[in-house]
């Protein structure tokens, strides 16, 4: 385990009984409350100094009600220093509305609109989401890019249009781990690894390789490529906690990780868990 407190990028919570979280029916491991104090003991022995917590696809309706029910959940866990809420982008300059009450918030860094999950492959180069993107900046937010492989040449289009967004991309595009599949996922990670705007949370490996047979030497060629892409001056620790926990626990996620960078000096090891986090969402 690290030796000193780490900085969590990536944390989930919902709270069933306050907002609707449409996608949970389908996934049973997961479809019950996950709140501040549940994840307190699913850390076990890891000290985590920060969270950021990232939406979690509650009714889009209810996007605003969510950032303000983990707000109140700040109040009472401090070590929750900033809020990456869902918005809807895709209504181009009408967002603008959307954008300046979340950033009221001084505990929201940034916005997660998922792409993974639409049903266009073009649903994030289409003119009016774009335009979403190029807002951020003017609110002082960053941007969660959450794809999955098949999806990563378009990222790099949407992401060419957007050179002033900070962008941070999610659970490495989530390449086919289970098939053991590489390509075109290297090549393409390396080409948007090109752009100095864009960061990687090491999050979410382990649900995209088999859950229940998974091995640390079947993460280890992806964890070695992404480190060689963006380095360690542009890498975070994400635990994705709790969508991570249908396939590991906690501390097995951070010790798989950390037995993969053990032989890094201890700079890089406090950029990839400390820092890199610090500066990316300013907390």
């Amino acid at each position: 385990m690290p030796a000193f407190p780490i900085v969590d990028s990536h944390l989930h919570l919902w709270d069933l009984g306050r907002l609707r979280y449409p996608w949970l029916a389908n996934v049973p491991r997961l479809n019950r409350n996950h709140l501040i104090g549940d994840y307190r003991r699913a850390c076990g022995p890891v000290q985590v100094a920060k969270m950021v917590f990232l939406q979690c696809e509650c009714d889009f309706a209810q996007f605003q009600q969510e950032a303000d029910w983990v707000a109140e959940v700040a109040a009472v866990e401090p070590r929750i220093r900033g809020i990456v809420p869902w918005a809807p982008l895709e209504k181009g300059n009408a967002v603008e509305a959307d954008l300046t009450r979340l950033a009221a918030n001084p505990l929201i860094k940034g916005i997660r609109r998922i792409i993974q999950f639409e049903a266009d492959p073009e649903f994030c180069l289409q003119p009016g989401f774009v335009r979403g993107v190029q807002l951020l900046p003017r609110h002082g937010l960053s941007f969660d890019l959450c794809v999955n492989h098949r999806q990563l040449a378009r990222t790099i289009r949407l992401v060419r249009q957007c050179p002033e967004v900070r962008f941070v991309l999610d659970h490495i595009a989530k390449p086919d781990i289970k098939a053991g599949l590489l390509d075109p996922w290297r090549a393409e990670l390396r080409e948007l690894s090109r752009w100095p705007n864009v960061w990687c949370k090491i999050s979410g490996l382990v649900t995209e390789a088999d859950f229940d047979r998974w091995q640390p030497a079947d993460l280890r060629p992806y964890l070695d490529h992404v480190i060689d892409c963006f380095g360690f001056d542009r890498v975070m620790f994400g635990g994705d906690w709790p969508v991570s926990t249908q396939a590991a626990d906690y501390p097995r996620w951070v010790e798989v990780l950390d037995q993969a960078v053990s032989g890094t000096s201890p700079d890089e090891q406090h950029r990839l868990y400390v820092r890199n986090a610090e500066q990316f969402y300013r907390v």
